[in-house]
C-alpha cells in the first residue's frame, strides 16, 4: 500500500490557507453590502468658517481676493529691519592641550566655553592669550575657527 506523498503539517497548512481565504472573500462581500446600504453625503462644502458641511456655501458671503495681494515667499527686508551682526568675536583661551591638539576658549561678550581644534588656529595660543575667533557648527555645538591672537 503506497503512502501519500503529502504530509499532515502540508495539509493542514492548506487547510487554514483556504479558510483565511474564505474568511477574506467573506469580508469582501460584507464591505460591498453596506457601501450600498448606506450612502454618505456626496459631496462635501467648506463653509466660511473652515468647517465641512452638506449644503454649498451662500455666494453672498463669497469674498474677492486680489491675486496680486498674495504674496508668496518671504517678505523683503528694508535697509532699517536688518541687525548688524560682526562674526568675529574676542575671549581668552581657559584651557589647551598641546599633546591632544585642542582646548577651549571663554568669550568676552557672553562667558560661554567654545570649543577649538588645533586645525581652526591661525596663530599659536597659548594659555590666558586674548585671541579673536569665528564660530561654526560643529557635531557636538559650535566650536571656535579661525583663532588669532590680539
Amino acid at each position: 500500500m503506497a503512502r501519500s506523498q503529502q504530509t499532515y503539517n502540508k495539509t493542514e497548512k492548506e487547510k487554514k490557507r483556504l479558510k483565511k481565504r474564505e474568511e477574506k472573500q467573506k469580508k469582501k462581500e460584507a464591505r460591498k453590502a453596506e457601501s450600498k446600504e448606506t450612502s454618505g453625503i456626496p459631496f462635501a462644502y467648506v463653509d466660511h468658517n473652515g468647517n465641512l458641511v452638506d449644503t454649498p456655501p451662500d455666494p453672498s458671503e463669497k469674498v474677492k481676493v486680489d491675486a496680486e495681494s498674495i504674496v508668496l515667499g518671504i517678505p523683503k527686508k528694508e535697509e532699517g529691519d536688518e541687525e548688524e551682526f560682526d562674526p568675529v568675536r574676542k575671549g581668552k583661551v581657559s584651557y589647551f592641550d598641546f599633546s591632544k591638539g585642542f582646548g577651549f576658549i571663554i568669550d568676552s561678550e557672553d562667558q560661554e566655553k567654545y570649543f577649538v581644534h588645533v586645525s581652526g588656529l591661525i596663530d599659536e595660543v597659548d594659555i590666558d592669550d586674548k585671541v579673536s575667533f569665528e564660530l561654526e557648527k560643529g557635531m557636538k555645538g559650535m566650536n571656535a575657527v579661525r583663532v588669532k591672537k590680539i
